[in-house]
């Protein structure tokens, strides 16, 4: 009696489907995190149906284009699991849609991160206005706030004042994600 395709399988119906040894699937466990078989009481593998797709497609990739266990890793890392089970069943359509989605995201990214032509990008408004105090130009605050032109900052200086605002806002990035 043949099994559902939905049902979980053990080591050795993955190995004996796939034409591998157990002991290189238990390797495999340790170089591909993403491989992830439940194991039941005595340590007894069960591999679900999306894990021997991913096998099979990190078996096609080892085997057939002779790629090595970093090259696989890394293709792991840049196009995820999809890719690589897409590949092991042959579905060359969702290869090809999963190569595209990843260009034309690598493309908004690089378009995101060009700087504009413009030199006069602000990113935020000041909360407090600034003083002559404040760029070392030797008046007060009672002389008032610097007016446009009125300073001596340049446009180097202006550059430099923009990148640190961006240092500090991808700081405050990292620490929102932290907590």
């Amino acid at each position: 009696m043949d099994k559902s395709p939905d049902a979980f399988r053990t080591i050795s119906e993955v190995a004996e489907d796939l034409d591998l040894p157990q002991h290189v699937l238990r390797f495999w466990e340790t170089r591909f995190t993403q491989i992830k078989p439940m194991k039941r009481g005595g340590g007894r593998r069960y591999y679900r149906p999306q894990d021997v797709e991913l096998i099979k497609g990190i078996r096609h990739m080892l085997y057939d284009q002779g790629y090595t266990i970093k090259g696989v890793q890394k293709l792991l890392r840049e196009n995820g699991n999809q890719f690589l089970i897409a590949i092991g069943s042959g579905d060359r359509q969702a290869v090809e849609a999963i190569a595209q989605r990843k260009q034309s995201e690598a493309a908004q990214l690089a378009a995101a991160t060009q700087p504009r032509p413009d030199d006069e990008m602000l990113v935020g408004e000041a909360k407090a206005k600034p003083s002559r105090r404040f760029f070392g130009l030797g008046k007060g605050e009672e002389d008032g706030p610097v007016q446009p032109g009125d300073g001596k900052l340049t446009r180097d200086n202006r550059a430099l004042l923009q990148e640190a605002l961006f240092d500090l806002l991808e700081c405050k990035r990292l620490l929102d994600q932290v907590r």
